[in-house]
């Protein structure tokens, strides 16, 4: 094709952009001026000027604005008027935003960074089709390239582009996604909307390749293409993702800094960054900084907060976060009762989750395999897997497929129950219903079978593990180290311990929690003090479950003075007790007066115990 014929086709965002922005200017200047000749009992009509003397002044006091309905200025917004590069006055609906205005397939029912709206998914066309089989036939990029050259550069074409490229984000296919969008910006003659630069900048950033998403923002400046909410907030994710939350942190920062006020899309993307990242005192001070701001809180911003303390096991905050969202009228969706069920499910509140879970269904919602997943790990960790057996089948008579999350949740019942043959069955189911087991499914049965004492079972997972090609993790060590030591096979466990430490980071706080515990159990106190201190050796800090392990070796031997030092330097090592610490210091008594002291204590710090975040 001649190439100077080609650049003649009209390509995307053709308009003059100096043009575009004197428009822009003087559509900002248009005034809305009320008709004098109808009395205050009539509704006025409104008439738009927009024009070289478009400068007009209106003088309406307060009490004639808000005389006007929500819906009456609603509506008045969705048609406008703006000037062209010609001069020539014209109109716009704002419901369909041109691909001049950097809003492409809008108008379709699409929004970049919220996913899908009213359910209208993106429709191929047979070129649309063509070019999605071969991009995702994996052709070399050169080839790929090469092959879409020939594409003419029409506006229908650049749709099909951007569909194809929706499809393969719908499929998390990022490699496509660069190729194709890299064309457009590189090679193409199209001029690229925001939407194809948002979807390279969360495209690398999903790789953690953050040099070359910021290089696309920068490019996307350079064009004068002006960047939206979605483009900040794919920023932050890309810089969450690789955990720079400093650098997020920096985003919000600058776009206060440029009189930009973040959205709740862009606070939402830095919330859930800090969520992965078990930031929880940080998401709470950055939800409190939203509501200052009178940001407008949508439910995923709910959502994520009620996650947050479901994570910092504070299912009662989490509560407070769901009525205050119901407060509002902020609707809650399946994602809001799902998180909220496992809130209570990881504090092992079956009762409360089934409440929720109830409410969820009264709501309208048809509950997922997410949902039922959350309602059986509430009975698992309350320790009652007869019950998660009860929702799997409920389950599946609803016609709700499980999933793999479905099998380890139950083979986890049953292994926190001690009943290791029920366990081995749902492993063995799951690969029945030619689901492949995965590390955690590895990992859970071991669990199970170390719990009951089998070693041998235990080995021949390991080496199962090995097998399929899975690389045993620190889970699945701690497993092995807790099944010599319940085993009492205390070489075995030294061995493996040693061998962990030399691998360095293989050991993690829960290693030592089972060294500390195996060698309490068995009375070797000094060994004990040793895996304690190997803690603080390691850069690692004794959790609670630490200090009460410790202390239980003691108050086996009615030593309760020594139990109350263990305590008073848990405390001052900033640990809070729980009701195992208390349940332990009390086997540490030997008189009715040491009783009545710990009682007092227990209360004194109950009393004065206060929830770690506030709402």
């Amino acid at each position: 094709m001649n190439q100077a014929k080609f650049r003649e086709v009209p390509t995307i965002q053709s308009v003059d952009f100096l043009g575009y922005f004197v428009g822009l200017h003087l559509m900002l200047m248009l005034r809305i001026e009320a008709l004098l000749y109808y009395p205050i009992s009539t509704r006025p009509r409104w008439k738009i000027y927009a024009g070289e003397n478009a400068m007009q002044e209106t003088a309406l006091t307060d009490a004639e604005i808000n005389y006007y309905t929500y819906n009456e200025r609603k509506n008045r917004k969705k048609n406008g008027a703006y000037i062209d590069k010609d001069g020539k006055e014209r109109t716009f609906n704002g419901k369909k935003i041109s691909r001049k205005r950097g809003g492409a397939m809008r108008g379709r029912g699409w929004k970049y960074g919220s996913g899908f709206v009213d359910g209208v998914f993106p429709v191929l066309s047979p070129m649309a089709h063509d070019i999605l089989e071969f991009v995702q036939k994996g052709t070399d990029v050169a080839k790929l390239w090469e092959s879409l050259d020939s594409i003419p550069p029409t506006h229908n074409h650049f749709d099909d582009l951007l569909n194809v490229a929706v499809q393969l984000r719908m499929n998390r296919k990022w490699d496509p996604i660069i190729s194709v969008c890299e064309w457009i910006l590189y090679r193409s003659s199209f001029r690229p909307d925001i939407i194809c630069y948002n979807l390279l900048i969360e495209s690398y950033g999903q790789k953690r390749q953050l040099n070359k998403a910021e290089s696309i923002y920068m490019a996307l400046l350079e064009a004068r293409c002006v960047p939206t909410e979605d483009t900040y907030a794919l920023l932050v994710r890309a810089y969450c993702n690789a955990g720079l939350l400093h650098r997020a942190e920096g985003v919000i920062s600058e776009m206060q800094e440029h009189g930009i006020a973040p959205s709740a899309t862009v606070y939402n993307a830095y919330l859930d960054g800090l969520l992965k990242a078990r930031c929880t005192e940080k998401a709470v001070e950055v939800y409190q900084r939203m509501k200052r701001e009178r940001c407008r809180t949508n439910t995923e911003t709910y959502t994520l907060m009620i996650n947050v303390y479901g994570k910092a096991k504070q299912p009662m905050s989490s509560m407070k976060v769901f009525n205050e969202m119901k407060a509002i009228g902020c609707k809650p969706n399946i994602c809001t009762y799902t998180a909220l069920v496992n809130a209570f499910a990881r504090e092992g509140l079956c009762e409360k989750a089934e409440e929720v879970f109830e409410e969820m269904q009264q709501a309208g919602h048809e509950p997922d395999v997410y949902a039922y997943n959350a309602l059986m790990e509430a009975y698992s960790r309350a320790g009652f897997p007869k019950g998660a057996s009860e929702i799997f089948s409920l389950m599946q008579h609803m016609g709700c497929e499980p999933d793999r999350a479905s099998y380890n949740i139950l083979v986890d019942a049953y292994g926190r129950a001690g009943l290791h043959q029920d366990a081995e069955a749902v492993f063995e189911e799951l690969k029945q219903q030619g689901m492949t087991p995965t590390m955690k499914s590895h990992m859970l049965l071991l669990s199970a079978h170390a719990k009951s004492g089998n070693v041998a079972r235990c080995e021949e997972v390991m080496a199962q593990m090995h097998k399929s090609g899975l690389r045993p993790d620190t889970f699945a060590f701690n497993a092995m180290l807790n099944a010599y030591g319940r085993a009492g096979r205390l070489d075995e466990m030294e061995r493996l311990l040693a061998a962990m430490e030399r691998r360095g980071g293989a050991a993690d706080v829960s290693t030592y929690n089972v060294a500390v515990n195996v060698y309490g159990r068995a009375g070797y106190l000094d060994r004990m003090e040793a895996a304690f201190a190997s803690l603080a050796g390691r850069g690692l800090a004794a959790d609670v479950v630490t200090w009460t392990s410790r202390m239980g070796a003691y108050a086996r031997k009615k030593e309760y003075a020594r139990c109350l030092e263990i305590f008073e330097e848990m405390v001052d090592a900033g640990c809070y007790p729980d009701a195992g610490t208390a349940r332990v210091l009390l086997a540490a008594c030997s008189d009715e007066r040491q009783v009545e002291q710990v009682t007092a204590v227990v209360r004194s710090m109950h009393k004065q115990a206060k929830t770690l975040f506030t709402i």
